[in-house]
């Protein structure tokens, strides 16, 4: 088990289970619920970031995930859970590059990935919504 801030407990390996690389398997804590839409790769004003570039996209997603968790008053240190909706399974690793830019790698959310037919547009490779858990006590923005 590892620890990050006071209020999240990550457990990467429990008993029985194959230890995962790019996530963790269990993240539990205390505090505030967050939930966060899933982002796509658009810009303050509507425009898509990246046609066709899933490394642009994944960095304009994270960056707007940033963006809403600290309008709920915290940042990616209180994110227990990642899901990516993906067009093409292809698109993870541009997505771990992008995700370890906003996150410490040693203390990974629990994540899913899901390939899908389609998203909202078609020029869009991805979306990803994300989940966290705020120290009670911390204000909401």
């Amino acid at each position: 088990m590892s620890t990050g801030p006071t209020h999240l407990t990550h457990i990467p390996a429990p008993d029985g289970v194959f230890p995962a690389t790019a996530y963790t398997h269990v993240v539990l804590g205390t505090g505030r619920f967050v939930a966060v839409s899933g982002q796509l790769a658009l810009d303050a004003d509507g425009a898509l970031v990246g046609a066709g570039d899933p490394a642009a996209q994944a960095r304009q997603v994270f960056g707007n995930l940033g963006r809403c968790l600290a309008a709920a008053g915290t940042d990616f240190d209180s994110v227990v859970k990642l899901t990516y909706f993906v067009t093409d399974m292809a698109y993870l690793p541009a997505i771990r590059e992008a995700r370890d830019a906003f996150l410490d790698p040693a203390r990974l959310p629990a994540s899913s990935a899901v390939q899908v037919a389609a998203l909202v547009g078609p020029d869009f490779l991805m979306e990803i919504e994300a989940y966290a858990i705020v120290p009670t006590g911390e204000p909401a923005a």
